[in-house]
Parts: structure tokens; C-alpha cells; sequence
């Protein structure tokens, strides 16, 4: 989910056009998982319903940015990955990329409140039960989209009634969020024994593709 449009959101808070406008760009975000099939019944379903709000003739436009906005992320593959730079880590002590040379390393955005990282949660923390003994490590950076997810209390009591065992960094002024250029909930970035940016997945789905990638990264020298 891209920051301040999607992500677990009470809709009786929108208005009228955010709300449309929300539901044009997550159609976006669900095309560009799924560009081979490009759904043109939806798009007329969608001019149809926000007609009143004057929207069929920025809603081209509004779609062609969510399809093209992915690419940010994928510009990060093959460059080192920042450093986290927060001040507040929960379940380990601050981590540093060059501590983590010859380790593969996952970094993933979320927010305890966004539906889709909680889709993605099981996954990731079944990844780290598998892999973390043979040198996978899960950082989980915290980015939250609303002010109750700021709450460090409240992130506490998530991790632990949801078994979360990975380190989690709490990126409240989106620092880390700024320094990787993400804009997207849940995020996942893989990255190499080397220190570098190796696959960056957006979204939901893609599990064994992913988890076929740590096992390779995983089999690299180090």
C-alpha cells in the first residue's frame, strides 16, 4: 500500500473523491502486480461509479501513475543498502549493515495497523523461523501511517501478542523510510551477503518466489 493512500483506513473518514480516488490507484497497485491482464471492465466500472465526482477524466491518469510509481522501488536493485538509522530497536539491540556483511538480510517496511502487512506477516516470520540459524536475518522496520501506529506501546503489545521474534526498528520520523526511497506498505527488500540491494518485492503474493530467492542468496559466498 503506498503511503497516504492505501493501507488499513476507516473509509467513514474519507470523503467522497479520496475515497475514489483510493479505490483507482489500489486497482493501479493490483494491474502492475498483474500486467499481462489488463482489466478493462474494471476500468469502466470505476468511470462509472465516480462519474458524479468528476473523475473518468483523471482516472487514465491517476492509473498510469500507480502502474509507473513501482519503479522507484526497483531502482534501489543493485545499489548498497542504507543503513538503518533509528534510535529505538525493539527484540535486538541497533544493527548495522556492515555488522551484517555475510549475512542475507531482509528488510521490510510495515505498519501494525495495514492490512496487507498483516497478510504478509505469517510469511515473513516463517522465513525467519526456517532461516535465521543459517544466516538469513529479518529486520522489520516499523513506518506507521497513522498517528495511533506511533504509539510505541501499542507496537509493543502487537509484536508480542503476534510472536514477533525479528528485530523491529521504530522508523516514527521515517528516516529509514526516507534513506531506502520506499513509499509502500508491506515493502520487502532482499539484500546479499555483500551488503546490496538485491530484489525488492511491493505488496502481497509471491511467496515462493521470494522464498526461492533467500535460498539462493543464501548459497552464495560470502
Amino acid at each position: 500500500m503506498k503511503r497516504e493512500t492505501f493501507g488499513q483506513v476507516n473509509t467513514n473518514e474519507l470523503t467522497p473523491p479520496r475515497l475514489a480516488v483510493r479505490n483507482i490507484q489500489s486497482f493501479a497497485c493490483e494491474q502492475r502486480q498483474d500486467p499481462d491482464h489488463f482489466n478493462s471492465e474494471k476500468i469502466i466500472m470505476l468511470q462509472r461509479r465516480y462519474r458524479p465526482f468528476r473523475l473518468p477524466g483523471i482516472l487514465t491518469g491517476v492509473l498510469l501513475a500507480g502502474l509507473l510509481s513501482f519503479e522507484s522501488a526497483d531502482a534501489m536493485v543493485g545499489k548498497p543498502a542504507p543503513d538503518i538509522v533509528n534510535g529505538v530497536w525493539l527484540n535486538s539491540a541497533p544493527l548495522r549493515m556492515a555488522d551484517l556483511k555475510g549475512k542475507v538480510v531482509m528488510v521490510e517496511f510495515w505498519t501494525f495497523g495495514c492490512y496487507n502487512c498483516r497478510n504478509v506477516e505469517p510469511y515473513v516470520k516463517e522465513w525467519h523461523r526456517k532461516y535465521a540459524d543459517k544466516g538469513f536475518t529479518v529486520i522489520g522496520v516499523h513506518s506507521p501511517e497513522f498517528s495511533y501506529e506511533h504509539d510505541l506501546t501499542k507496537v509493543k503489545r502487537y509484536i508480542q501478542e503476534h510472536d514477533i521474534r525479528f528485530p523491529i526498528p521504530i522508523d516514527n520520523d521515517f528516516s529509514t523510510w526516507n534513506r531506502y526511497g520506499n513509499r509502500y506498505w508491506p515493502a520487502m527488500y532482499l539484500i546479499d551477503k555483500r551488503g546490496v540491494i538485491r530484489h525488492v518485492r511491493i505488496g502481497e503474493g509471491g511467496y515462493q518466489e521470494t522464498e526461492r530467492l533467500v535460498q539462493s542468496l543464501l548459497q552464495e559466498p560470502s
